[in-house]
């Protein structure tokens, strides 16, 4: 793999810990501003519908600008949004910040996987996206729960100024590592949006929303469920988040080798556990051994899907694929918010701190049902392709409309 999948992946591990930080802090960041946990919550929602909003934004605003600057001007753009919610002085300037900060979020991936995947041959392409989401994944055993326990101790503003100083060593690196890639010529904004109208493209898309949104129904709320359900100690939740950050490297280095081989089969594996798991973590979510189990599990077949899904696209949208990556990167997001907002919904309703899991459930099994509705789809196109290659054809010199058969 080339070295400046490297420098990808630390642009990819400051976004992926100023992303998921938040969750382990939410207690602390309520308490600060005066909030509740719910409302406390719209800094993981407003986080993701930064990033739906700003993966297209962004990444038509780079069209005219090569690849390297533009990764570096979204991560400069980063390192200003994590400073403002540091030192923001009251609730809705914190969350202005993040929101900053997210807009960066989906063009750098969208664009990032395009690059990666064209710094190595075709047949490697999962794996090299997968490479550059190691970092996102790694984030969360290391820089997540490194960011907590700062956080817990510190104060939290020295962890959005520390994943702000991540931004800066980001920025270094693509601009040391990442070649001078120049910018694709013939492509213009018709070419991208084109791909929107591959029904293909839509369905992976959709899938993303659904499949990873039932992670993050469980993932968002896990701290109060962790210790209010589970009954660990405040400072478990740190190590609680390292086995979901295990799960997840796990499950994106595994998602991407066998993308490669059998990139559906791999997402109706994955999604089906993954809903099969979420529903499951309603019970052992009151058992300490069990949560602990569960949570690497939701990890890894979470972003099991991650490498396929993102593929996919690429795949579908071929030829102009800057735009539809950086939108489904969106879509991830969206997906975040949907969840978050569902589980927010039901804890509010008086359901219980387990009830988002159920949620999380549904959103799986239903991102599984488009699965399998997009790999009918492309059977039943390959199968009529395959019987217009096999069947009849005009004959020279025979009148219009008259036809007989190929024999082989």
């Amino acid at each position: 793999m080339p070295l400046a999948l490297l420098a990808l992946a630390i642009g990819a591990f400051g976004i992926g810990t100023t992303e998921f930080v938040i969750m382990g802090l939410l207690p602390e960041v309520a308490v600060t501003y005066g909030v509740s946990i719910p409302t406390a919550g719209f800094l993981v929602t407003g986080y993701a519908l930064g990033v739906v909003l700003g993966a297209p934004l962004m990444t038509v605003l780079g069209t005219r600008v090569p690849r390297k600057r533009m990764l570096m001007l979204l991560m400069g753009l980063f390192v200003v949004g994590n400073v403002v919610s540091a030192l923001a002085p009251v609730f809705g300037v914190m969350l202005a910040g993040r929101v900053v900060a997210s807009l960066a979020h989906g063009a750098f991936f969208g664009i990032g996987a395009v690059v990666a995947a064209g710094l190595v041959a075709p047949e490697k392409k999962a794996g090299a996206i997968a490479m550059m989401f190691t970092g996102l994944t790694v984030a969360n055993v290391v820089g997540v729960p490194l960011g907590t326990l700062v956080g817990q101790h510190l104060g939290w503003r020295v962890t959005f100024l520390a994943v702000a100083s991540l931004g800066v060593l980001g920025l270094i690196g693509i601009a040391r590592l990442v070649p001078d890639l120049p910018r694709p010529e013939g492509v213009r904004i018709r070419h991208e949006l084109a791909a929107f109208r591959n029904v293909q493209v839509l369905l992976a898309m959709a899938m993303t929303v659904l499949g990873f949104g039932g992670v993050f129904a469980a993932v968002t709320y896990i701290t109060p469920m962790m210790t209010d359900v589970a009954g660990f100690a405040d400072t478990s939740v740190t190590w609680l988040l390292v086995l979901f950050g295990l799960g997840m490297v796990a499950g994106n280095l595994i998602g991407g080798r066998f993308a490669d081989r059998a990139l559906m089969p791999m997402l109706y594996v994955s999604l089906g556990a993954l809903a099969t798991v979420l529903a499951v973590f309603t019970l052992t979510a009151h058992s300490k051994a069990g949560a602990a189990v569960t949570v690497v599990l939701i990890g890894a077949l979470g972003f099991a899907t991650v490498p396929p899904l993102q593929k996919r696209v690429l795949d579908q949208a071929a030829g102009a694929p800057t735009l539809a990556s950086a939108v489904n990167i969106g879509a991830f997001n969206l997906g975040n918010a949907l969840a978050a907002w569902l589980g927010g919904i039901v804890i509010a309703a008086g359901f219980g701190w387990t009830a988002p899991n159920w949620v999380g459930a549904a959103l799986a099994a239903s991102a599984l049902a488009l699965a399998l509705v997009s790999g009918a789809l492309e059977r039943r196109t390959a199968a009529r392709a395959a019987g217009e290659g096999t069947g009849r054809v005009v004959a020279a010199g025979a009148p219009a409309g008259a036809a007989v058969p190929v024999h082989h």
